[in-house]
């Protein structure tokens, strides 16, 4: 920095980024700490600009690492920032924009200085350079040697949930988010789940934990509030008309050596207009929350975080707190569903909510007691192009959403828990649908044909597989309907996995053909458009009507086709869709109940795995990874997940 720094490429030689870095301990107590944190800086947001950053901090960090185990900077910068961080709340309530300002520059420098630190060593040899003990001078802090990480982790919590949110404040906390993101960081640079950290253990015990619940209150908060950023400059000092204050005056003399006045683009420069309709606080919140959710247990302490989300209630609850769990909390709920639904459109968001319904018994009463839940959903129907969508109910636009991912999960994706997942959705709504859509009991015929193209498909492929193991074409081939792994143990590889995906697909449509006929046997005659589609493609279901796999199940099925094909035939030919639906009214009323075959009610529970810290913590910290405002990482120093799935 420096004053004739303007650009991120001349840093690695500013001059008082080298002193930082350089061989000469540093006093907490030296001027140059004034001179070093009295600068102006838009961070960067794009990721070009971020790289760039990264890539000069990358240098000033090599030069630190090598040096700071005889000098103590790091340690004395981090003392520089808790010293003023005792101050920070009298001078947000006084508007004391000097003292805020510098704070935030000293914040920033740590975060960057971190980040690179993290990405290049264990935790244990961060920890040693959080430990030196020799003073280079006087300190305020005295002799006695203090645990720097721990005293530094503290500090920021205690910054995010009391200091009050203002427009002066707001970069700062905003900082402070960022920062806790980064000391978790290390995660990002392990292929292994972390099962025992040490910022972990700070986090989950000592001086940390009794601010759990605040601190998570005040991200939920943060999430529901929205606050947008400041003007950019508003935490900068503002020259006034009259000349300038003597607090202008001040910070102008400082900067006239130091670091900068340093900006990408200048400060005051105008931000994106994605940017300007966003919050960044609320964004990064939401991050830090969804990462402190999913820490792993420890063997002798649950994550108290998890505790927190699990168990807060709303402000209108006046039950007493279960004295089992010293994190709950209260908070508004009507607040909180309403952020929820308006921020769907992102992945995290979606995310909490799924954390919330799952694990918060008192937000997933609260929600399925509201009288428009279908607010968390209606809103997200842009993406669908296919056909535009009139006078659809909020249980056939869910059977739509569900059918379109298992479609898209068969031709892409194909991961085998979403389909087992989206089928028991639609298994367990099926003896409850009513008033289907018309486009909505198209797609689960739809749905069936796919299934029965690509069983048709695997069953040739299969049947040429034996037939060749065989060694003739005219060599009989047993019934594919019996055949057993024990007929498939002479296989080659590819004839085994052949035999496998029959058995699969074959699972998946007896499931369907179980969603269709609990549908029919529970609410046939609150469902015409579902029996007009299963008339329409009637043919679909000939082949399987002698199947052992689904004799049981197609009874009822070909019951109600035959019954209502009846009905249509006496009608006579050339029959409008007005009419064959009245035709089926009549006839659902016709049809005696006892005639279908009754089957066990179809349910289904959703239970995680035994360990969902293995899917959730890559998925997040990919989350993080690609949403994070201000933070960029070198993908390849990345180890946790692939860039595919990041």
């Amino acid at each position: 920095m420096g004053a004739n720094s303007s650009s991120i490429s001349e840093l690695p030689e500013n001059e008082y980024l080298q002193k930082l870095s350089g061989s000469e301990p540093i006093s907490e107590n030296d001027p140059f700490w004034n001179q070093l944190l009295s600068f102006s800086f838009t961070t960067p947001t794009n990721s070009a600009d971020l790289k760039l950053l990264e890539e000069a901090t990358i240098s000033v960090c090599k030069s630190l690492v090598e040096k700071n185990p005889r000098t103590g900077n790091l340690g004395s910068l981090i003392k520089v920032f808790l010293s003023r961080t005792k101050e920070l709340k009298i001078s947000a309530e006084c508007q004391n924009h000097l003292f805020i300002w510098q704070a935030h520059n000293a914040l920033f420098i740590i975060c960057c200085l971190l980040k690179v630190f993290i990405s290049r060593m264990s935790e244990e040899e961060l920890q040693l350079h959080f430990t030196y003990e020799e003073k280079a001078g006087p300190s305020s802090y005295g002799a006695e040697c203090e645990d720097l990480i721990e005293e530094l982790l503290c500090c920021l919590i205690q910054l995010i949930v009391e200091i009050p949110l203002l427009d002066i404040t707001y970069s700062i906390s905003l900082e402070a988010v960022t920062t806790l993101i980064v000391f978790l960081s290390c995660q990002l640079f392990h292929k292994e789940i972390l099962r025992e950290s040490i910022i972990h253990r700070y986090l989950m015990h000592g001086r940390c934990l009794p601010y759990t619940s605040r601190l998570v209150k005040t991200l939920l908060y943060n999430f529901i509030r929205q606050e947008r950023s400041p003007p950019p400059g508003t935490h900068v000092f503002q020259q006034q008309t009259d000349g300038g204050g003597l607090l202008y005056g001040i910070a102008s003399g400082v900067a006239t050596g130091l670091w900068t006045v340093f900006t990408l683009g200048g400060v005051g420069s105008k931000a994106s207009a994605q940017l300007e309709q966003c919050s960044p606080l609320a964004s990064q919140s939401l991050l830090l929350l969804l990462v402190l959710a999913n820490l792993t247990d420890t063997p002798d302490t649950p994550n108290p975080y998890r505790q927190a989300i699990m168990s807060f209630k709303n402000t209108q609850d006046n039950t007493a707190f279960s004295s089992s769990n010293p994190h709950a909390f209260q908070i508004n709920f009507n607040s909180l569903y309403t952020a929820l639904c308006d921020q769907q459109k992102s992945d995290q968001a979606t995310l909490l909510l799924y954390m919330l319904l799952h694990q918060n018994s008192n937000v997933r009463t609260y929600v399925l007691a509201r009288t428009d839940i279908e607010n968390l959903i209606l809103k997200n129907i842009t993406w669908y192009a296919e056909r535009v969508l009139t006078e659809i109910s909020l249980g056939s636009l869910l059977i739509l959403v569900v059918i379109r991912t298992i479609q898209y999960n068969m031709t892409r994706t194909r991961d085998k828990y979403l389909h087992t997942n989206c089928l028991a959705a639609l298994a367990n709504m099926s003896a409850q649908f009513r008033s289907l859509h018309q486009y909505a009991a198209q797609r689960i015929i739809s749905l069936f044909s796919l299934l029965s193209k690509k069983h048709n498909k695997v069953l040739e492929q299969a049947t040429q597989s034996l037939r060749g193991s065989l060694g003739s074409n005219d060599s009989p081939l047993p019934d594919y309907h019996f055949w057993e792994m024990s007929d498939c143990l002479h296989f080659s590889e590819t004839k085994l996995r052949h035999a496998q995906d029959l058995n699969v697909i074959e699972e998946v449509i007896r499931m369907m053909l179980e969603i269709i006929n609990s549908c029919l046997t529970n609410s046939l005659h609150h469902n015409p458009n579902l029996v007009y589609a299963l008339l329409y493609k009637r043919d679909l279901f000939e082949q399987f009507r002698t199947h052992p796999s689904f004799q049981d199940i197609m009874q009822n099925i070909d019951l109600v086709i035959s019954f209502f094909s009846s009905r249509l035939e006496q009608a006579g030919a050339e029959l409008s869709v007005e009419r064959v639906l009245e035709i089926i009214k009549q006839g659902a009323v016709a049809l005696p109940k006892d005639r279908l075959r009754k089957f066990p009610e179809l349910k289904f529970k959703y239970v995680e795995e035994e360990q969902p810290e293995e899917f959730f913590i890559p998925y997040v910290w990919s989350l993080v990874y690609n949403s994070a405002v201000a933070l960029y990482w070198n993908p390849r120093d990345i180890q946790l997940f692939t860039m595919d799935s990041g």
